[in-house]
């Protein structure tokens, strides 16, 4: 799951949440419980309908707030963080110039742009109605495709993206050479950019406008019927391959293993799975209280921001707070609720991608979410609202499941030993045999993306299994790969070099 869930749960609701269930545990002398859970819940309407208010009114005030004004509080937190921190901004690094370029990005052209890469841009109309951006990045650095929109011959890898992400999430890094995407490029693949319905590129329906609850009226069962595939197919058509491989980050796995699940016909179309930290049954949140009403009733994600996107507020807050500021509510957050401490991760590379790490999801995605966790299986979308405590024990009633032991496409697994949403032995029981999983020491969930040693330990492992199981029969001899991560390198700071003359 993407971790920028937690930092609104910082910012608003989620402190409120908080401090109701301590203070109601407090007042009773007990442990959050069944019955103490079922009294917040008594409350939760009154609750969520006061948050959305709250969180509404809030938002309306800052919008309407001219840019002066803004910035004025821009520069107030940017002041109040160097006295307190000690940190001196004019002490200039080169990892420190290339995240302000990634930061101050607007977009993914831009983010391909600062190293080099010149992107298509594709849009897929989904079998349902809705309107996907899909990104593409076919020549090498400093290269243009002369034939945009055709086949180039080369075989295919397609990039998705995790939980309330978009596709900027592969491109957003200090250093082309720990970045996944660029490296893939360079070793003569097409590369190919997924994003979920209601993003930043897919906010868009023939059916539905995106103020209406029905076109957030979506969660991982829509991705995996239409989104996936849909997308898959236009990719296939554009480039004339037969198969490609396919590459997932955390939710982007997860939406792969429905997907495979459910349509045996595109089991041939995707030559290799790679799951970089994959998602399919989490355990849960490594705080208590949030993770024990969530799993109560998942359903309470509706009150509390209702049937829309979710902390769509999340980039408000981001324009008014310092940089460093954000990316410490960031960092806080993702330590209470996931007890993940980015600490493979360098601070300018958060800064950098932590800006980019935000995008529209459905509220209905992350309730599919807090369902899966409270029945410790990848099920569908359960409309039951029923809760576990009421049922019998007989089997009466059991959710749909996703039939992922039915793929046939080889996968491959790279999750780290220290995220708390890797349960790989619930994972791999879930899962056909020919499945290979490969453990990251020290790693966390987002460390797979932006950790400072991913072009050592998961890049290799990826063209690896891409080499073994893809259409590809010529390549770069494995020597060639460490060539290749100097050659980037050293671009990258005749670019920095180059700005400064």
């Amino acid at each position: 799951m993407s971790c920028i869930l937690v930092a609104k749960c910082r910012f608003g609701e989620g402190i409120d949440l908080t401090k109701a269930c301590i203070s109601l545990a407090m007042k009773r002398s007990i442990d959050v419980t069944t019955a103490s859970l079922e009294s917040f819940t008594a409350f939760s309407p009154i609750r969520g309908g006061f948050a959305l208010i709250i969180e509404s009114i809030l938002h309306l005030i800052i919008l309407c707030l001219p840019k002066p004004v803004i910035g004025w509080f821009y520069k107030r937190s940017r002041a109040l963080f160097h006295v307190f921190s000690g940190f001196n901004p004019k002490v200039g690094t080169e990892e420190k110039e290339a995240a302000e370029k990634v930061l101050n990005a607007t977009d993914f052209e831009d983010l391909c742009r600062i190293q080099g890469y010149t992107h298509e841009e594709h849009v897929v109309l989904t079998k349902d109605g809705y309107l996907l951006g899909l990104h593409r990045l076919s020549s090498k650095r400093g290269e243009k495709n002369t034939n945009p929109g055709h086949s180039t011959g080369k075989p295919v890898v397609y990039l998705h993206h995790g939980l309330l992400m978009n596709s900027e999430v592969w491109v957003c890094i200090t250093e082309p050479q720990r970045c996944l995407a660029f490296v893939l490029v360079e070793q003569g693949y097409d590369v190919w950019f997924g994003n979920n319905r209601g993003n930043k590129y897919s906010k868009k329906s023939i059916h539905h406008g995106p103020n209406t609850t029905k076109f957030w009226d979506f969660s991982i069962d829509d991705f995996a019927w239409h989104d996936i595939p849909d997308s898959i197919d236009h990719i296939l058509n554009v480039t004339k391959a037969k198969s490609l491989g396919y590459v997932g980050f955390s939710q982007g796995t997860a939406q792969a293993f429905a997907a495979l699940s459910i349509h045996p016909e595109l089991n041939e179309k995707i030559n290799v799975f790679i799951a970089l930290a994959p998602a399919m049954s989490p355990a849960g949140l490594a705080a208590p209280i949030v993770d024990g009403l969530m799993k109560s009733s998942p359903t309470l994600l509706f009150l509390f921001f209702g049937r829309k996107s979710i902390l769509s507020s999340a980039s408000m807050w981001q324009s008014i707070l310092y940089p460093p500021i954000f990316t410490a509510f960031i960092d806080k957050s993702l330590d209470w609720l996931f007890d993940w401490h980015s600490h493979n991760i360098t601070e300018y590379q958060k800064i950098a991608a932590f800006a980019h790490l935000y995008s529209y999801a459905s509220v209905k995605s992350v309730v599919h979410w807090f369902q899966i966790m409270r029945n410790a299986t990848f099920i569908m979308y359960d409309d039951d609202v029923l809760s576990p405590v009421v049922r019998t024990s007989v089997s009466s009633y059991r959710p749909a499941r996703f039939p992922t032991r039915n793929i046939a496409s080889p996968i491959v697994l790279l999750y780290g030993d220290s995220d708390s949403l890797v349960d790989i032995d619930s994972m791999l029981s879930q899962l056909p045999g020919h499945t290979y999983a490969k453990r990251l020491h020290g790693y966390e969930h987002l460390d797979i993306l932006w950790g400072a040693n991913v072009d050592r330990d998961v890049i290799p492992e990826v063209l690896a299994a891409l080499s073994r199981f893809s259409e590809r029969k010529k390549g770069r001899q494995p020597s060639a790969y460490h060539q290749l991560q100097t050659s980037l390198a050293r671009g990258s700071a005749a670019a920095l070099e180059h700005e400064h003359e």
